[in-house]
């Protein structure tokens, strides 16, 4: 499993197919051009899967893939460090500054995500849902590269944002004692909206556990 040191989401379940995320999402347009990624429960980094965007005054559905690439990056060879990115630095990390400054919030839809848990010696991995087993959204930020996607065409990718966990009864309690616990940020319903219109100035408002 590919831990990584920027925050600690490293697999997640994406299997709602494109019709339930527009009706949940109150998605205005389909903008996956028909390349629609098969539903996964364990979904990996650099995998394309689908996120929502707000894009030229609507909502979209789009398919990206997971690992942000940033535009100046000459490869993708560092994709896989990229696939979270931790909230307090985001902001001026050479990888997440432009997205985070172009204001390129997303959300990543998931039923469920995994944690590594180490109270038993060796690491055990958990199946972290909503009590009512309700959709999860993830708060991400997105990028935009010319090339590096399939064919060489355009790259779309995104990075999930982590925040401290240090004191949160259940994310606590995963990754190694000696490292610092981390946690996905997780949307209420009625911040999805606001989240993909929020400015550089307001995420603050969003990192809470």
């Amino acid at each position: 499993w590919p831990w990584q040191a920027e925050g600690m989401c490293g697999r997640y379940a994406a299997g709602r197919q494109p019709d339930q995320l527009m009706e949940q999402f109150h998605i205005d347009h389909d903008g996956t051009g028909g390349r629609i990624p098969a539903p996964s429960y364990n979904v990996a980094p650099t995998t394309d899967v689908l996120t929502v965007v707000q894009a030229h005054d609507r909502r979209e559905l789009k398919v990206m893939r997971w690992c942000l690439v940033p535009s100046w990056s000459k490869d993708t060879s560092m994709a896989s460090h990229m696939i979270n990115a931790r909230a307090e630095t985001a902001a001026t990390k050479p990888s997440f500054r432009h997205a985070f400054a172009k204001r390129q919030f997303c959300v990543i839809p998931a039923e469920s995500f995994f944690e590594p848990n180490y109270e038993s010696g060796h690491a055990v991995r958990w199946k972290i849902a909503a009590a009512l087993d309700e959709p999860l959204a993830i708060a991400g930020l997105w990028e935009w590269r010319p090339h590096g996607g399939p064919q060489d065409q355009p790259l779309v990718s995104f990075t999930m944002l982590t925040i401290n966990a240090d004191g949160h009864p259940l994310m606590q309690r995963f990754h190694r004692p000696e490292e610092e616990k981390r946690m996905v940020v997780l949307l209420q319903s009625a911040q999805v909206d606001t989240w993909l219109h929020t400015s550089p100035e307001s995420v603050a408002d969003y990192l809470q556990p």
